[in-house]
């Protein structure tokens, strides 16, 4: 696990901006062997999050691969699918998440998909960082 890896997702997330609003700004890399195999970051509402955009982005194996994220995976279906089931079916085995979703319709729900399918979570990766970027979805300073 590398800092450097979440610091890259949080560069990533901040290409969202302004097109994502309503949703959060969200960055993420596929780490395989040490090095970024692919990265995405949250496209304008309706389009795809920044999971499914990386993953869509890779064309190889998924074994070995880590998904470093800025913000928990969504576990619901909105304009677009659960970002936590895309991961499930992607086959990766090991995601980093930053912080979790204070969105009440998240909130833990998408940690919990990924630990049911068997994928380890790591959270608290760059947890401050994150938080101070994020601080207008999060609703707090």
């Amino acid at each position: 696990m590398s800092d450097r890896f979440m610091l890259r997702a949080l560069e990533l997330s901040k290409q969202a901006l302004p097109n994502c609003t309503p949703n959060p700004p969200v960055g993420c890399v596929l780490v395989k062997n040490s090095v970024i195999v692919s990265e995405g970051f949250t496209q304008a509402v309706g389009g795809n999050h920044a999971e499914v955009q990386a993953i869509n982005s890779f064309s190889g194996p998924m074994e070995g691969v880590t998904a470093y994220v800025t913000l928990e995976p969504c576990s619901f279906i909105g304009r677009t699918p659960a970002c936590a089931t895309t991961l499930v079916q992607s086959g990766i085995k090991h995601v980093v998440v930053s912080i979790l979703d204070p969105d009440p319709r998240n909130n833990g729900k998408g940690i919990k998909v990924l630990e049911q399918a068997g994928i380890e979570v790591t959270i608290g990766l760059c947890s401050d960082q994150v938080s101070s970027f994020l601080v207008p979805y999060l609703g707090h300073a």
